[in-house]
């Protein structure tokens, strides 16, 4: 536990710098508080957000009901709905095509080209087609953000499963593995890193195809906030969501994180 907050402070020096460098510079005069608000002055915008606008009064149904009708609760909830929804979708597409095309010559040499033509495509650039195609709401938005987390995992996947050693292979082989063992026991553990990988990947561009689908599709999470604050210059309210993004971002990243280290926990014994 020492280990864990000392690596915790360490790590909150460097933002506690900026934190300090920024409000000086701001109440020095040397920002205007339109263009680049005081930290102060987020942190009262983002308790603001955070809260609901009415008092708590004893015939509110429960104080959580409360507490949890203020604008940033439902917008991140949206938000992260959305993330979770359309990584879900896309991972779950990406990692068994992958795998076949890693495990599979054949089909490698016959879906590659389609692949590489559309994988440098930006899922912004489907934004105009995903609401012809589905409307408005979370539709659009959960197909862009599948799209976004498919090519990463996807990719990643593919390099796994080409790029395990050979030596393993012929080993299993001689063993007298079938090639479901083959694959089960061998080319997934070994692949396994890279895909995880991937994932890490997805999740960060899910998040950031998320806020710019939420700025045209949908009227409600954290990028539509983002984009009804810049209508009216609350640059406060702008980086107080920004700052909430990054907020769940890290706990999600931390979380895959985690998880990399319990599922490859063999892999860093070796390592060792």
């Amino acid at each position: 536990m020492p280990g864990k907050l000392k690596a915790l402070l360490t790590g909150a020096i460097v933002p506690l710098v900026v934190l300090a460098l920024w409000e000086a510079c701001s109440r020095a005069g040397f920002f205007s508080p339109i263009v680049l608000p005081a930290p102060s002055a987020v942190a009262v915008r983002w308790w603001a957000y955070l809260t609901p606008m009415e008092p708590w009064s004893p015939n509110t149904q429960s104080w959580l009901a409360w507490a949890l009708s203020g604008e940033l609760p439902g917008d991140a909830a949206g938000s992260l709905y959305r993330v979770l929804v359309g990584f879900a979708v896309g991972a779950g597409l990406a990692l068994p095509f992958g795998l076949l095309m890693g495990a599979s010559n054949r089909i490698y040499a016959l879906m590659n080209p389609l692949v590489q033509i559309l994988r440098p495509i930006p899922p912004i650039a489907y934004i105009p087609l995903a609401i012809v195609w589905f409307g408005l709401g979370n539709p659009p938005s959960i197909f862009l953000i599948a799209l976004g987390a498919f090519f990463p995992v996807l990719m990643n996947t593919i390099a796994g499963v080409r790029h395990v050693d050979g030596i393993y292979l012929r080993a299993a082989r001689n063993l007298g593995a079938c090639q479901w063992t083959l694959f089960t026991r061998v080319i997934l553990p070994a692949s396994t890193p890279y895909i995880l990988a991937g994932v890490r990947i997805g999740i960060g561009t899910a998040f950031i195809v998320v806020i710019v689908s939420e700025m045209i599709a949908v009227n409600n999470g954290l990028g539509f906030r983002i984009l009804e604050a810049r209508e009216f210059m609350w640059s406060d309210k702008i980086i107080a969501g920004m700052l909430t993004i990054g907020l769940l971002g890290l706990a999600i990243d931390t979380a895959v994180s985690r998880l990399n280290n319990y599922l490859l926990r063999w892999h860093r014994g070796l390592e060792h």
